[in-house]
């Protein structure tokens, strides 16, 4: 019988080898690029035995789907120039003629914008961010009021998707697909509280978000004011209301906007108030609630039969 001592001792600084997809051999550092793993610090390792753990986890993992722009100055041109960001993080207690200029920008542009302590900017990336970073947009949004005129101005019933605190990148990107699929108009998101639009929103929405407008808006609360004042009919989907989708009690073939809530919580109960029509969705299942984008496609669904069947 072998005994363990017998066996020949591997040396000390000796390292493993590993192989990719095409069975050539990569350094252990360059096992993520093998197009059969997980992404760094998602899903389990490579002998499937528990979750994954990247090998430092203090260093943040760098997002390469959407641009990162670091340091006041850069962040200040940026903004000049009109660039559309996505949210921009100083440094909290930072106070100086830049600071204030890139506020009054972010302001008038209906950019979120957080104060934060330096442990988050280190979180965001190990770069010399000098007190600032900022997220530039992958799309450009789009003024709601002017995107809601051309569409009576041309002659269509708007259809419109308002977004209470959907802050799931994945499900956003689902829901701007069933978006573009069921023939919407315009999303409508918070400028706080919503999901950032990167490069995973963008590959979940199979490109729906290059054709679709996003409208950012400060106050969700004063947006369906708005609509309503403009012709526009606002339903809630909700699984506290009584009335069911099925039964068609609410008719959706005028000017609509959907509202859909957050993945915790459901609507706002201040938005909730201010619907025109709150409906449920029927389930005959024991789990009591949908996922919020499958929930968005089947009410955006029953907009679009309703319209096609009244030869809209």
């Amino acid at each position: 019988m072998e005994k363990r001592t017998d066996r020949p001792e591997r040396p000390l600084n000796e390292r493993r080898t590993y192989y990719n997809s095409e069975n050539r051999p990569i350094g252990r550092d360059d096992r993520a690029g093998d197009d059969r793993r997980e992404p760094r610090g998602e899903g389990r390792d490579a002998r499937g035995g528990g979750d994954y753990k990247p090998r430092y986890p203090h260093k943040p993992a760098a997002d390469r789907s959407i641009e990162m722009l670091f340091g006041l100055r850069p962040i200040l041109e940026a903004l000049s120039a009109g660039r559309t960001l996505e949210k921009i993080y100083l440094l909290r207690g930072t106070k100086n003629s830049i600071t204030q200029e890139i506020t009054e920008l972010a302001k008038a542009a209906n950019i979120p914008m957080s104060l934060v302590p330096i442990e988050k900017l280190n979180d965001l990336t190990r770069k010399n961010h000098q007190g600032a970073v900022a997220f530039v947009s992958p799309i450009d949004y789009q003024p709601l009021d002017s995107i809601l005129a051309g569409l009576y101005e041309a002659g269509k019933t708007p259809l419109l998707l308002l977004l209470d605190r959907i802050t799931d990148v994945r499900n956003f990107g689902s829901i701007a697909r069933n978006a573009e699929c069921m023939g919407v108009h315009a999303i409508v998101v918070p400028s706080r509280g919503a999901a950032q639009i990167n490069g995973d929103a963008l590959k979940t929405s199979a490109g729906a978000l290059n054709l679709i407008p996003v409208c950012r808006e400060p106050n969700l609360k004063e947006t369906i004011t708005f609509l309503q004042q403009s012709g526009v009919t606002v339903i809630a989907c909700t699984e506290k209301s009584d009335a069911s989708l099925e039964a068609e009690t609410v008719d959706m073939t005028g000017p609509v906007a959907v509202l859909m809530g957050s993945e915790e919580d459901g609507i706002s109960p201040e938005y909730l108030k201010l619907a025109n029509h709150k409906l449920r969705i029927p389930m005959a299942g024991q789990i009591g609630s949908l996922n919020v984008s499958v929930a968005s496609g089947i009410m955006l669904f029953e907009v679009l039969r309703q319209r096609l069947k009244s030869g809209q």
